[in-house]
């Protein structure tokens, strides 16, 4: 077996070397030290620089917004005022091609690294000359030296961007255009790189109005007249900074302006209403502690429960990470919504609010309501927070829901809340009454206008979602009304563009109706041409849950947003304090991760932030989505949940100085730290145990602290090139003819991700990253340049540098080896591409299309594997340097099985040593057929060569398997088991490995899990539907829609119709248990011969989940003997022997196949298993990991001039509509009669 193994290696490590050429990888670069808090100052004035840039231009915006709003007269107001709706908006561009109209939501995420596909670079070059002026052109590198900061405009650099440009309407350049079209339901609209390729126009803007907002009322259409006035200061903005993303104003009366223009997907659903969104929460009011009090009398039943359902679920969308909620239901007593919430009150992120939502549908109505009792209990809860500091520690509130109340319970009041009068009140009431007919409207009313408070009657369930949101003026109001203070920019936490969290059941309920249908579907074909063994094999292969979910295509743009709100400062007689609404901007976290110079971090070097809750808001391992669906609490990672240490802990038992190290970071402390982590590969497949350096330091006027992590033993090494090698000097060597760009000749690309050099405005539309470079690198070359701040002088010197010394790679390998037949040599081993990938991010590859089987099996290396020093080969390579330098990496697919056109793929690190020092410069690797490796591993161990022996793999005795470093199979004598973890074949023999020593096991949490749960359905038999039943169901039907209609038509004004239609909240489950859902009816198939194949029922649930990882353990020749290396087979209580394959990340494991499998052995599973704490874990969280965080927004709660403000709350309209219940009547009688 040794001398197989040793064979096998040799064989290996020659074809290897062969390919590779690693040798041929030599030049006269030196190895520099990074300094560890000299790079995070650099990466902090980078970010910080870019922040301030942001909050100026949402100022901007705001002033604007004031003046606007200010200047606007009552006689202005038109009804018939046209604007561009978003919704309605259509492109105008007659000639575009169907590429160029399609939606944003079409393009899939690769084809926005690539835009080859999308724009005509000579259109685009035309629009761009009429938005830019040659001159501007020319003299764009020369406006600011790289090393100088990034300023914030003056004042006189902004009115020079003021003027303005007027040109022909009808031109095609929505950058040029100024004519206001006649038309306002189209405009010209243009894929935007910078806009994530969606058609837009950087002209105007477009409005949004939520589907349960009239557009056409008074104070929705008067927002949108003056606002419009804000498209000019959009424009300006995006001139004077580029790089700037969305700009927007969400108004408190539900429309939201963004820029540029875009049209807005209603695909699936649209439920977004910006007052809903964390931006505008945030800013709208200083943090918050909300009590909610929720009547559960023997009266709040049917349509009562229902719309107090959705008060509170309304109530729990407008709170943020910085608020503080919990929910009591109340009757004789009163009892925490969720049992473990009990007297506190939880942070209102997104995976308590959720589990306060579902909550909702759980108690039960009975007996009569003790108002005093829920009263004081809300009071004193939020007396002791108060005292405490566990909460917001700035506004509270209490939030009664009811169907009415018999007294005011004034002396209740008089103690816990008017103690400080006239001064201010520390708790601010809001009611909520229910139903039509009530007659305790006086008291309610009263409760909420004695404590600063508001009152609103709801009597249908589709206004609830407009007056609950009355509440966020009137907190606002101290701050309106403070005219010294002034609230700080806030920050939003990390969010998924326009998608709302709420559609994630919504999403996973249809997708598992799509599964069920392809399912059922494919079960009728195939039964009539397999047998039924077959059938169910195939069947519980794909029900297995796959554990590549981790690694999801990110389909969700990431962003966080700067944001401030907007007064109303219009003179009036009687004090008012309006909250006009909220302006902001979003950052996209890719272009925070650009300013974070990655290359210089290095391999497997990272930096991250983290906001003033100790949430993650960047990453490299954060994961919002799973399975293509946003997960339900995305946005609430913690990062001590993220940096594990490297310790036998328990699932969330965190070590005291993993969480004082939380602390300073969340608390801006400038430091540094060392720890121990756990870091996970390959989707969570594989596993390595890093020693990590951190520093960290707080960015100023931003909750944010940043934080940067650098490995131990290469992590601030870095491979400096020589000073002839810098692009000038290369320029002006005599020894190097023509254009720098020879040198990129071949197939190579550099990072998609990384910032080499881009215009600020986009002027110039490139195919690839490529392209763009080399424009750069011949302008460099030109007369006049001059390092701008968005070209990063260093990086693009290293990856010339890196393309010099590495010009040899795009020689034929076949012509470059001394070997004889090297052309035979490359055929044998099935070679399909070789690679390198250096430290600057330049890769290069050489395509072998001679052993490429068929055309479409030719892999696509630009695409799959362009990341260089981020690529799990390279990260991998470079940890196994330290092993042995001489090694090779291999690994393959995941659980391929014995599927054609598998792939090897071969990597190994090339060092650069200097003073004792190592750097890693680059690593060379290939990619080859398995077939071929198949065909040696059967020729080497089939036979013995010049040794007797009694057994070979092929005489069927024994079973022969060469597994990787971290236990998964690369080839087998069983082809089938190829990429398939060991212990997953044999866990006896697998769990005997890990006692010998030659496998560690190392237990691993995911703190970011999703678990389907599920839950119990209806019987999947069939129901047999008479016509009686049909009819049934028709008279239903009918008397709902006539109840529905009258109960819309005698309580919600004409004007205000569009509102009455019915919502559905995507975040209840109610629905998911609907007997009559169409995805039951794929329960009815049955069949006597068969089994029915249905999936489970489920829905996603934020969930811990435990796995354990294996890696090999590497001895020396001094400590082998403590192994299980080198020991024959006894019997069959070691039916095995294992080597080291030389030269490699493997062993070779040889295994007696007449031994039966001991089932008393088994190895820990490396698939993820749920974590259970026998509570949810949100409680658990609750109760065991409630970590500090910081204070960082002003806090304005409490003005004096307040009390003069009379306004305090209104009733449920009183203009009936009784023609619309008639007409419905008369419309079922006539289908009738």
């Amino acid at each position: 077996v040794r001398n197989w193994a040793q064979k096998l290696g040799g064989e290996l490590w020659h074809f290897g070397e062969l390919v590779t050429r690693r040798t041929k990888v030599k030049d006269d670069t030196t190895v520099t030290v990074e300094d560890g808090d000299a790079l995070l100052r650099n990466i902090h004035e980078n970010i910080s620089n870019m922040m301030k840039q942001k909050v100026e231009a949402v100022r901007r915006i705001m002033d604007i917004a004031e003046q606007a709003a200010k200047a606007q007269k009552e006689e202005d107001i038109d009804y018939n005022f046209q604007f561009y709706n978003a919704k309605n908006l259509t492109n105008s561009l007659e000639n575009s091609s169907t590429e160029e109209t399609t939606k944003a939501s079409d393009i899939e995420p690769q084809e926005l690294r690539y835009d080859d596909s999308f724009i005509s670079t000579s259109r685009l070059g035309e629009r761009y000359q009429a938005m830019v002026q040659p001159e501007e052109i020319d003299g764009y590198q020369q406006d600011q030296d790289q090393d100088s900061p990034e300023e914030v405009p003056s004042k006189d650099d902004i009115e020079s961007v003021e003027t303005d440009e007027v040109t022909d309407g009808t031109e095609k350049d929505p950058q040029a255009s100024q004519t206001k079209p006649k038309d306002k339901s189209k405009l010209p609209l243009y894929r935007n790189r910078h806009f994530y390729n969606i058609p837009v126009n950087t002209n105007y803007s477009a409005v949004h109005v939520p589907s349960n907002v009239y557009e056409r009322s008074k104070e929705v259409i008067s927002g949108i007249i003056w606002s419009e006035e804000l498209d000019k200061t959009f424009k300006n903005n995006y001139k004077l900074d580029p790089t700037l993303s969305w700009q927007y104003f969400g108004s408190s009366t539900g429309f939201m302006r963004q820029f540029p223009a875009m049209i807005w997907s209603q695909e699936p659903i649209d439920l977004f209403d910006c007052r809903t969104r964390s931006w505008y929460i945030e800013a709208a009011s200083s943090p918050k502690d909300v009590v909610i009090l929720v009547d559960r009398s023997g009266s709040m039943t049917g349509m009562r429960r229902e719309i107090a359902r959705h008060v509170v679920h309304n109530i729990l969308d407008t709170l943020g990470n910085n608020d503080y909620v919990n929910i009591f239901t109340f009757s004789n007593t009163t009892d925490a919504l969720v049992e473990c919430f009990d007297k506190k009150l939880v942070q209102a992120n997104l995976a308590n609010v959720r589990l306060l939502k579902e909550s909702m549908g759980t108690f039960k109505t009975e007996q009569i309501a003790n108002f005093s009792l829920a009263l004081i209990t809300a009071f004193e809860l939020l007396q002791d927070v108060r005292l405490s500091g566990k909460g917001a520690n700035c506004n509270q509130a209490i939030m009664l829901v009811t169907d009415g109340v018999q007294d005011n319970y004034k002396d209740i009041f008089e103690k816990y809340n008017w103690g400080n009068l006239p001064y201010y009140m520390n708790v601010r009431v809001f009611t909520y009454l229910i139903g039509r007919e009530v007659s305790d409207v006086r008291e309610v009313k009263w409760m909420a206008c004695a404590n600063q408070g508001y009152y609103v009657h709801l009597s249908t369930y589709a206004e609830v979602r407009e007056e609950v949101l009355h509440y966020i003026p009137v907190m606002a109001r101290p701050m309106v009304l403070n005219a010294t203070q002034k609230p700080n920019p806030t920050w939003s936490p990390v969010y998924a563009d326009v998608t709302d969290p709420k559609l994630t059941n919504w999403l996973w309920i249809n997708r598992e109706r799509n599964r069920q249908r392809e399912r059922f579907q494919a079960y009728i074909k195939l039964k009539h041409m397999l047998s039924p063994d077959t059938i169910d094999r195939k069947f519980v292969h794909q029900q297995k849950p796959k554990q590549d979910n981790y690694g999801d295509t990110q389909t969700y743009h990431l962003m966080t947003s700067v944001s401030l709100p907007v007064y109303d400062k219009k003179p009036r007689q009687e004090r008012v304090a309006n909250l006009l609404g909220v302006a902001g901007t979003d950052i996209p976290i890719e272009y925070i991760q650009r300013l974070m110079m990655p290359y210089r971090l290095g391999v497997n070097g990272y930096a991250f932030i983290v906001t003033n809750n100790g949430y993650i808001l960047t990453h490299p391992d954060l994961r919002p989505v799973y399975q293509g669906i946003l997960k339900p609490a995305y946005n609430r990672v913690d990062m001590i949940e993220i940096e594990v240490l490297d310790d036998d802990s328990e699932p969330r038992e965190f070590s005291d100085e993993v969480r004082e190290f939380r602390r300073r970071v969340v608390f801006q402390e400038k430091g540094n730290a060392t720890f121990k982590i756990k870091t996970h590969l390959d989707d969570m497949r594989r596993i390595m145990t890093l020693t990590r350096y951190y520093y960290h330091v707080g960015i100023n006027g931003t909750p944010f602290s940043l934080v940067i992590a650098l490995p131990h033993k290469y992590g601030f090494n870095r491979v400096q090139h020589p000073v002839e090698n810098d692009i000038h000097r290369m320029r002006s060597n005599d020894k190097i003819k023509g254009s720098l760009t020879q040198f990129f000749t071949g197939d190579w690309t550099i990072h998609p991700d990384w910032h080499y050099c881009r215009y600020l405005d986009d002027r110039e539309d490139f195919e690839n990253p490529e392209e763009e470079f080399l424009h750069f690198l011949r302008k460099i070359e030109g007369p006049g340049w001059k390092w701008s701040k968005e070209c990063d002088r260093k990086l693009i010197c290293k990856v010339v540098a890196d393309a010099k010394i590495t010009a040899w790679f795009k020689q034929d390998i076949t012509n470059s080896t001394k070997e004889e037949n090297g052309a035979e040599l490359v055929r044998k081993i099935g070679i399909v591409v070789a690679f390198m990938a250096t430290h600057s991010g330049l890769t290069r590859w050489q395509n072998f299309p001679q052993n490429i089987e068929s055309p479409e099996h030719e892999p696509n290396f630009r695409i799959l594997h362009n990341k260089a020093i981020d690529e799990i080969w390279y990260r991998r390579a470079v940890e196994q340097h330290y092993v042995d330098p001489s090694n090779f990496v291999y690994s393959v697919p995941h659980e391929i099985g014995n599927t054609s056109n598998i792939l090897v793929t071969v990597s190994h690190a090339i060092f650069r040593e200097d003073a004792g020092k190592k750097a890693p410069a680059a690593v060379v690797g290939y990619q080859f057929y398995h077939s071929a490796l198949n065909t040696l591993f059967t020729k080497i161990t089939n036979s013995c060569g010049d040794m007797p022996c009694k057994r070979t793999c092929g005489s069927g005795e024994i079973h022969c398997v060469m597994l990787d470093d971290n236990g998964f199979v690369v080839i087998s004598d069983n082809l089938q088991d190829t990429g398939y973890f060991f212990g997953k074949i044999r866990s006896d023999i697998m769990s005997q490995l890990v006692d010998e020593g030659i496998y560690k096991v190392t237990r691993v949490y995911d703190y970011q899990g999703l678990c389907p749960v599920t839950y119990e359905a209806a019987s999947p038999a069939s129901r047999f539907l008479t016509p009686i039943v049909h009819l049934s169901n028709i008279m239903k039907w009918a008397l709902g829609t006539v109840l529905y209609l009258a109960n819309v038509g005698l309580g919600i004004q004409f004007e205000s119709f569009p509102d009455s239609i019915m919502y559905t909240d995507p975040n209840s489950n109610d629905h998911l248990f609907d007997d009559h859902d169409e995805y039951d009816h794929e329960h009815m198939v049955h069949d006597n011969d068969s089994p029915t194949y249905v999936i489970p029922k489920t829905k996603p649930e934020p969930c811990d989940n435990e796995m354990w990882l294996y890696s090999l353990v590497y001895y020396t020749e001094r400590n082998i003997s403590n192994s299980g290396y080198n020991k024959s087979m006894i019997d069959c209580s070691r039916p095995f022997i294992v080597q080291r394959v030389t030269g490699s990340n493997m062993i070779l494991l040889v295994i007696n196949d007449l031994c039966r499998p001991d089932a008393r052995r088994v190895a820990p599973n490396p698939e993820p298993e749920q974590v259970d704490y026998n509570i949810s874990l949100s409680c658990y969280r609750a109760i065991n990991n409630d970590f500090p965080r910081r204070l960082y927004m002003s806090c304005i709660n409490k003005n004096a001039n307040e009390s003069e403000i009379k306004l305090c709350g209104i009733g449920t309209n009183a203009s009936p509509t009784r023609l619309v219940p008639l007409c419905a009547l008369l419309l079922v009688l006539r289908i009738f009669l």
